[in-house]
């Protein structure tokens, strides 16, 4: 009984210094969790020699499975934000959906464009095409802020090639194709409600733009946009190519044994696929391969310096994973009986608590995912497809809420006009129902799925 509780006031003590040293002293994400990993590998009666061999042991094989990965879809997202390619997509969405519902086109344009770019950078990005649109329509600033911010929150938790999906993925040991598609199912209804809070509620919030120019002079500053295909084929493409490969690998054989599913398996292979969009990128989005592009200080430098902190991150939370599987804590866990319902709960609870209490949804991801991938198990998600939910439960979990805290918080507010009052009752309120919405999809989903 004495060691059971020791256990757990071990792993306790380890998360609450997680979140009040990223949350209060603001200590970088990557020294937190090394930290941790050893003060839980020290008093948890682990051997001093071995311990330190399991957390490098378990720095080195996340790096393994999602380094490159990461690397390669920050690089994406980065063309895509410095060549006009998320304006062009704004553009492109716009034509199709009409001035008319112009909300609307942002809010769809911020899903697709969060796939590959940062929330906080897609928000930058596209903020002054928003504050066109509402001068134009003279509708409030508020629908449109609401409408994209929700648009890009819901895909920049739930949908790879974004790092904090990417790295859960790769600490649970979950498919990248099955995340994918069961992130973009949960992601859409958590992007309606989004939208339709920003069209129903942020509506009594009259904003003014402070914007002079058109959207047709807007336009025109960037001089030559890309096209759209060329804008979206890099999201596409490796989507495609990774989904295909988990076809493939499908027990049914759907594409045989044979050379087309060697050729699907590396082709589809996340890194190869990844490593492909780079190209397709560059190629569609700056076909002159200037230094200013492909050099270490230009777009191809910039991303791989962006990458760098979520894959340190993302390999320090490998090694507090690595520590908690080994403590003496998971033997425990593993003896108390958890249904599946609390199993999926689980996930959600916890991200939601760190998410809320320290700020950042990729952080949130990542401890998480560090903390349930040992008892995955004894939660009732050890199956590939329970293993996959388990992500999607981490993502909505981080989704609630954004505030104070949360540097996405205050892109959305200050490049809206919003006060903080505001922005706490749009864009705190309008990330709880989004979190809430993927939640439930996640939930009815589960019983479906497991059994």
């Amino acid at each position: 009984m004495t060691s059971t509780i020791w256990a757990f006031s071990v792993f306790v003590i380890a998360v609450i210094f997680i979140v009040l040293m990223t949350a209060k002293y603001k200590l970088h994400a990557f020294l937190v969790l090394l930290l941790a990993a050893y003060f839980v590998a020290l008093f948890s009666g682990m051997p001093i020699k071995g311990s330190v061999s399991l957390i490098a042991n378990g720095f080195g094989h996340t790096i393994g499975y999602i380094g490159i990965v990461i690397a390669c879809g920050t690089i994406v997202g980065t063309i895509l934000e410095k060549s006009g390619g998320a304006f062009s997509m704004a553009d492109a969405v716009l034509k199709v959906v009409g001035k008319s519902k112009s909300p609307l086109a942002m809010g769809i344009t911020g899903f697709i464009v969060s796939i590959a770019v940062f929330c906080d950078s897609g928000f930058v990005i596209l903020s002054p095409l928003n504050k066109a649109l509402s001068k134009q329509s003279k509708i409030s600033l508020a629908i449109y802020a609401m409408a994209l911010s929700t648009g890009l929150y819901a895909t920049h938790t739930l949908v790879p090639p974004t790092p904090g999906p990417i790295a859960a993925a790769g600490l649970l040991s979950a498919d990248l194709g099955t995340v994918i598609v069961l992130g973009l199912i949960v992601s859409i209804p958590a992007a309606i409600v989004g939208y339709f809070f920003a069209t129903k509620y942020a509506s009594r919030f009259k904003i003014e733009s402070d914007i002079t120019e058109t959207y047709d002079e807007l336009k025109k500053k960037y001089k030559k946009l890309p096209s759209a295909t060329s804008a979206f084929l890099p999201i596409v493409v490796p989507i495609v190519l990774i989904i295909f490969k988990s076809i493939a690998d499908f027990p049914s054989h759907v594409f045989g044994t044979g050379t087309a599913k060697i050729a699907l398996d590396f082709i589809g292979n996340p890194n190869t696929a990844l490593l492909i969009a780079v190209f397709v990128a560059l190629f569609g989005l700056a076909p002159n391969f200037k230094k200013e592009v492909i050099g270490t200080k230009g777009w191809v430098g910039i991303g791989l310096t962006n990458a760098a902190i979520i894959i340190l991150i993302t390999g320090a939370g490998g090694s507090f994973g690595a520590v908690l599987k080994a403590s003496p804590l998971i033997p425990i866990i593993k003896q108390m009986p958890l249904s599946h319902s609390m199993g999926i709960l689980l996930p959600f609870i916890i991200a939601a608590v760190l998410k809320t209490a320290q700020g950042s949804s990729t952080v949130a991801i990542i401890t998480t995912s560090a903390i349930i991938a040992p008892i995955l198990g004894p939660l009732g998600l050890a199956s590939p497809i329970g293993r996959a939910l388990a992500v999607m439960s981490v993502g909505a979990g981080s989704m609630v809420v954004s505030h104070a805290n949360d540097s996405y918080f205050w892109v959305v507010s200050q490049f809206s006009n919003m006060d903080v009052p505001t922005a706490y009752k749009t864009q705190t309120l309008a990330t709880l129902f989004e979190g809430v919405t993927a939640l439930i999809v996640v939930l009815i989903m589960a019983p479906i799925l497991l059994h």
